[in-house]
């Protein structure tokens, strides 16, 4: 056999073992499973539902109307035996917007709130700073410092999620909140398409791809500084 390197010495040869076509049938095989069980499985990953019954009920004010609603309905049904207030979350709110009139989100969803028949005394907006990206995170910091000024650091909070946004939402919240406050997620169905079939329609489609993505980074990558106790 020749022993010289091509290439000036620079490159050399090695075997390499490569799949039969029974080998690629059986690898795409496996990927296809794959495939199949992530789609009819990622949805329910997402759209956790793991409620924490406790002190504070927190609503981000940004939520569709009818997440608000099934938020209050929930308050008022139990709000002798599991909740003592409710907190509104959100930063402020764009120029042209129909409810500019608030100014944030989180007295837009007070307003919603005192609407729908919830007792003024147990309602609190609390609204947050204007950011570029990341605003989850930036609601979920305003509630830590009001929670601090407030006297409540060590409480147990029951989030109001939406279908495939309730596992990163919960995710943001224990990051930003720390280990004194226990964090619980309470998922709103989804009604703007079928969760069991949510690749059929094109909204389906992007807010399950785009919610895996924003999942994987908020795990994985997002990184941002503690709150100061």
């Amino acid at each position: 056999m020749n022993s010289r390197k091509p290439f000036l010495g620079l490159l050399q040869r090695r075997q390499c073992i490569v799949p039969t076509w029974r080998g690629w049938l059986l690898l795409l095989l496996a990927l296809g499973t794959a495939g199949v069980l992530f789609v009819r499985n990622i949805y329910g990953f997402l759209a956790v539902n793991d409620p924490l019954p406790g002190d504070i009920l927190v609503i981000e004010g940004w939520s569709s109307d009818y997440v608000i609603e099934g938020a209050v309905e929930d308050f008022l049904k139990s709000q002798s035996s599991k909740y003592k207030r409710i907190c509104v979350t959100g930063g402020p709110i764009d120029f042209g917007n129909p409810m500019r009139e608030h100014k944030t989100f989180a007295e837009y969803g007070k307003a919603m709130c005192l609407k729908l028949g919830v007792p003024t005394d147990v309602l609190h907006a609390v609204p947050a700073p204007s950011v570029e990206k990341d605003r989850s995170y930036a609601s979920a910091v305003a509630l830590w410092e009001w929670l601090r000024e407030h006297g409540g650091a060590d409480v147990k909070i029951n989030i109001v999620g939406n279908g495939a946004h309730s596992r990163r939402t919960r995710l943001v919240y224990e990051k930003a909140l720390g280990p004194s406050v226990r964090v619980g997620i309470s998922n709103i169905a989804e009604r703007t398409f079928d969760p069991g079939r949510w690749w059929k329609t094109s909204q389906g489609f992007r807010i399950v791809v785009d919610e895996t993505i924003a999942y994987t980074y908020a795990r994985f990558f997002f990184s941002p500084p503690k709150p100061q106790p």
